[in-house]
């Protein structure tokens, strides 16, 4: 009779555990944020520097090779999706593939820069991205 007098107690965990466990998670997944902004943020700079050192090059090169020489700073990257006033027969644009005829934006939604002549390259051009404090400044991203 004792046996059957005797409550079963359930097995449970007390707030104290509970409050513990969501203090661990919690923990953990600030960590992982962490790691993730880490891995995938570091990624645009390379994103940026991939399209000043490939995407637009190419692009301007085939300009400079119809037209003669690069565009200048008032026609700016625009030269390559658009005839510039007075250059003739000897356009052969659009020179860069674009979607819905804007020119490319870097990973932080700035357009790229473009300078001719550079003043870090006298002889050529300055291609860059502000970067991701989006102003000129020590962090850009460019073609020097």
């Amino acid at each position: 009779m004792e046996d059957s007098q005797k409550q079963t107690r359930r097995a449970a965990f007390t707030l104290l555990e509970i409050m513990i466990v969501i203090a661990l998670i919690a923990l953990l997944a600030g960590v992982a944020i962490t790691k993730v902004d880490k891995i995938f943020g570091g990624g645009q700079e390379q994103i940026a520097e991939l399209f000043v050192d490939t995407g637009i090059k190419t692009s301007l090169t085939g300009y400079r090779i119809n037209m003669g020489s690069y565009p200048t700073t008032q026609q700016g990257l625009q030269a390559l999706l658009t005839s510039p006033e007075g250059s003739g027969s000897r356009w052969k644009g659009p020179y860069i593939d674009t979607k819905g005829g804007a020119l490319p934006i870097d990973p932080w939604a700035n357009p790229y820069q473009y300078r001719y002549p550079g003043t870090h390259n006298p002889d050529s051009y300055d291609l860059y991205s502000y970067g991701p404090d989006g102003v000129e400044s020590a962090d850009d991203i460019g073609n020097w």
